[in-house]
C-alpha cells in the first residue's frame, strides 16, 4: 500500500512539474483508437494494393465491403456468416481461445460471430422450403389423428370399487 502511495505522490508531483505530461499521457491512451480505424475507400489500384498489404492480405484475395455510406472504408470483407464453431478447434492458433491468429483481420461483423453469442456453425443440411414442408406434414398428421380419433374416448380403465356387501356399513368412528 506504500508502495502505491509513494507513486501516487510521484505522479501528482511531476504532474504539477509538467502540466503538458497530463496531457502527453491522456493522447497516448485514447490514440490507440486511430489505429484501427479503416482508411478512405480504395478508388485506384494503386490504393487498393496498399490497403490489402495494411491488412496482411494479398491483392487477389482483398476484396473491400462497398462504398455503400456505412463507413468501413477500405476494410477487408473477409467473410461472415459462420460463426466461430466453425473454425478448426485443433489448428495451432496463435490466440486459442478465440480461434484467431496474430493480424488476421475479423468481419465487420464479428460481435455477431463470437462463441459467446448465438451463430450458426454450419450451413443448413435442408433448405428451408423442406423444413416448412416438415413441419406441415408433421402438424397435418397430428391433426388427422386428432379428428380420426375424435370420437373413440381414451380413459383410465378403473373398476367400481368393491365392498363385501351393499348398504352395509364397514366402519365406524363411534366408541
Amino acid at each position: 500500500m506504500s508502495a502505491l502511495m509513494k507513486s501516487l505522490c510521484l505522479a501528482k508531483k511531476l504532474s504539477t512539474v509538467n502540466p503538458v505530461l497530463q496531457a502527453h499521457i491522456a493522447r497516448n491512451l485514447a490514440g490507440w483508437n486511430k489505429d484501427y480505424k479503416p482508411g478512405q475507400y480504395p478508388k485506384t489500384e494503386k490504393e487498393r494494393e496498399a490497403a490489402a498489404k495494411k491488412y496482411y492480405l494479398l491483392p487477389e484475395e482483398y476484396k473491400p465491403y462497398a462504398d455503400d455510406g456505412l463507413g468501413y472504408g477500405d476494410y477487408p470483407k473477409v467473410g461472415g456468416g459462420l460463426g466461430v464453431e466453425y473454425k478448426d478447434s485443433y489448428y495451432p492458433y496463435d490466440y486459442p481461445e478465440i480461434k484467431r491468429n496474430f493480424n488476421e483481420p475479423i468481419s465487420a461483423d464479428h460481435d455477431l460471430y463470437s462463441e459467446d453469442r448465438y451463430s450458426q456453425p454450419d450451413y443448413p443440411r435442408y433448405n428451408n422450403s423442406y423444413y416448412f414442408l416438415s413441419f406441415i406434414g408433421v402438424m397435418g398428421g397430428c391433426l388427422a389423428l386428432y379428428y380420426w380419433l375424435e370420437d373413440k374416448k381414451m380413459y383410465r380403465p378403473v373398476a367400481a370399487k368393491q365392498y363385501p356387501a351393499d348398504g352395509v356399513k364397514h366402519y365406524t368412528f363411534e366408541r
